[in-house]
């Protein structure tokens, strides 16, 4: 089990949009933006019209690190904590752990898609490489 965030009005559909397989981005419906971590207010034009919007969760490994301190009780080592850059999400990148390879299998770079790891009422976003 992993440690779970708090669900807030401003962050619950980014944490539970994996029930329906959708990674979910907030989206400001003025400037066409994208905000992430999720936020009441567009960081790019600061309007409060915002919402989250479905992407289709590819993206790109964008820089990564192989941690074998055990952190977490819960938590098997060695794992990749890597930054995701999103394909249809402009200028999101998230960071997240690579799973269901080796991590010495990771590199700079690599196309990855999410998948989700179901925990109590909170899906969390994890990423797979996209097999060539």
């Amino acid at each position: 089990m992993r440690p779970l965030p708090k669900l807030d009005s401003f962050n619950r559909d980014f944490w539970t949009g994996g029930e329906q397989g959708e990674l979910r981005i907030m989206h400001c419906q003025d400037c066409d933006g994208y905000i992430h971590p999720p936020r009441p207010v567009c960081r790019h034009c600061l309007s409060d019209n915002v919402k989250a919007k479905a992407v289709s969760g590819m993206g790109a490994v964008d820089t990564f690190t192989i941690n074998h301190q055990k952190w977490h009780p819960a938590m098997e080592v060695p794992f990749v904590v890597a930054r995701i850059a999103l394909d249809d999400a402009p200028g999101v990148i998230i960071t997240s752990n690579i799973v269901g390879c080796d991590v010495n299998d990771v590199e700079f770079g690599d196309k990855v898609k999410v998948i989700f790891e179901h925990q109590d009422d909170v899906f969390i976003p994890l990423f797979e490489k996209v097999k060539a």
